[in-house]
């Protein structure tokens, strides 16, 4: 079983934009019933998901209006949120070391 840390974030964010809910509702619980173990189990779940370095992962939120940054611990079975918003605001980022 996953972890994912923290689902309140989640929570936080489609709070403020109750659009998302759904698909990050759906996202958590498909990631907490997954067994990934490596970048490549991910992306037989979520084959648009993009693979970064230090392993992070990044996922097309409601048909990529919104991007949501992981960053995994696959021997924990950990998954860090690092980064919820716009597709806009991701742009403005650094997905690698956020």
């Amino acid at each position: 079983m996953e972890r994912i840390y923290s689902r309140s974030t989640l929570r936080t964010y489609w709070e403020k934009h109750p659009e998302t809910e759904q698909y990050l509702k759906t996202w958590y619980d498909t990631a907490i019933s997954s067994n990934w173990k490596t970048p490549a189990d991910v992306t037989k779940t979520y084959a648009s998901a993009s693979i970064l370095k230090d392993s992070r992962i990044v996922f097309n939120i409601k048909g990529n209006a919104y991007r949501l940054i992981t960053k995994f611990h696959f021997e924990k079975q950990w998954i860090f949120i690092r980064f919820i918003g716009t597709h806009n605001e991701y742009d403005k980022i650094d997905a690698n070391t956020i």
